[in-house]
């Protein structure tokens, strides 16, 4: 489906919501385009050419690159409006500061301590905007005595404990393939946003007419730590340090990927009814019956079993083939989709999940669709990723000198 000319057929859920964007690369932007993706307007401060650069966000420059720029940015800078200005200088100072009088919403991930350095602190911006609402996003929080540090999702994901489990027992961790420790900061930055958002339509009154504001600060490896469920409780109780386990899921079962003749498929037969019918469904119907393996603590005992039980029928049968089967029997089954397996597949397709932007040179990308979606007011890409300073005469001219 091609939307690059197609405007929204409702009003989106964020329409009039003002927001400037200063952050870089994946978190803030990441953030950025989600508020896009459902009507706010975006305004993204870009810095010039210097020092022989090419001037923008890094990510402009980042992987697979046609006539010089990302095709990623269609993705992570769609619905948004590029401003180049310098805010090393007084000048570029003292212009953002009046966008961000006139703003809702402002994103930074830049290293704590660099607005403040910059005088342009919340509490300075706050006195001329009491309502505004500052998501700040970096890798160890605004406190803490690791807050000066520089922080990457790579290193937020070890921090958070996420690196620590991925990959294969006794062998190096691995990473997941993508910044998980930058998307998950930035859902975390947009949940926060929201958060405030309400907060600041509560507490509207006569001496505050757009109500008050508030500072969201999102640290990398808390998010990631935000989604390591049972992580910590088991250490705290039982002293249990959890474990890397490939592609099984320790303490649940039957959960893992298994070999078929023709490639691999995951199976997530850990409840007990599905369980059972994956049982029959590969004609073990011993298993299925066993009253020692009709609950989850029972099968966790005798996983290897379960596992190699699975894994002797799957083995000698096409993917395609034990996905009807186990389809036709409700068990969660699936293929390991690759990025053409995605392109090729219909339900991506039904539910608009694969969109197709171009580019000013008529390069057509096909990106990902919005998410979630809603019924009433849903979200939309309205306009293609800009070239750098493309809006910055049509923005500033809005703005009083």
């Amino acid at each position: 489906m091609n939307v690059a000319a197609i405007p929204p057929v409702s009003p989106q859920a964020l329409a009039g919501l003002k927001v400037i964007e200063l952050g870089q690369l994946i978190a803030g932007p990441f953030a950025g385009k989600t508020l896009a993706d459902f009507g706010a307007e975006v305004i993204k401060i870009e810095p010039p050419a210097a020092d022989g650069t090419t001037g923008g966000d890094p990510l402009r420059q980042w992987r697979m690159l046609h006539n010089g720029t990302s095709v990623w940015w269609q993705v992570q800078s769609r619905n948004k409006h590029s401003v180049v200005l310098d805010l090393r200088t007084d000048e570029g100072r003292a212009t953002v500061r009046r966008l961000i009088d006139e703003a809702d919403v402002l994103i930074e991930n830049f290293k704590p301590g660099t607005l403040e350095k910059w005088g342009m602190g919340y509490e300075v911006l706050s006195r001329s905007n009491p309502g505004l609402i500052m998501l700040r996003v970096s890798g160890y929080g605004q406190t803490g005595p690791y807050r000066d540090r520089p922080g990457f999702a790579v290193v937020a994901e070890a921090m958070g404990g996420m690196r620590y489990l991925n990959g294969e027992p006794g062998r190096p961790p691995v990473r997941a393939g993508v910044s998980l420790g930058d998307t998950l900061a930035a859902l975390h930055g947009v949940i926060g946003v929201l958060l405030a958002l309400q907060a600041r339509h509560a507490s509207v009154s006569r001496d505050a007419p757009k109500g008050l504001g508030q500072v969201v600060d999102v640290a990398l490896y808390e998010s990631v730590f935000n989604c390591m469920e049972s992580l910590l409780p088991e250490y705290s109780a039982f002293g249990a340090v959890r474990q890397p386990a490939g592609s099984a899921l320790p303490g649940i079962a039957p959960s893992n990927a298994y070999p078929c003749a023709d490639g691999m498929v995951v199976i997530g037969g850990n409840g007990d009814s599905i369980f059972k019918r994956l049982m029959i469904a590969i004609g073990r119907d011993d298993l299925a019956t066993d009253p020692q393996l009709a609950g989850n603590p029972g099968r966790v005992l005798r996983v290897a079993e379960i596992d190699a039980a699975i894994g002797a029928w799957t083995s000698v049968r096409q993917v395609a083939q034990v996905l009807d089967v186990l389809n036709a029997a409700s068990v969660p089954v699936g293929r390991i989709y690759t990025a053409a397996d995605i392109a090729a597949d219909p339900h991506y397709q039904a539910r608009e999940m694969l969109l197709s932007v171009s580019t000013p040179d008529g390069l057509t990308v096909q990106v990902p669709g919005i998410v979630p979606k809603l019924s009433r007011t849903p979200g939309a890409i309205t306009r293609r990723a800009p070239e750098l300073g493309e809006d910055t005469d049509a923005v500033l001219s809005r703005i009083q000198p």
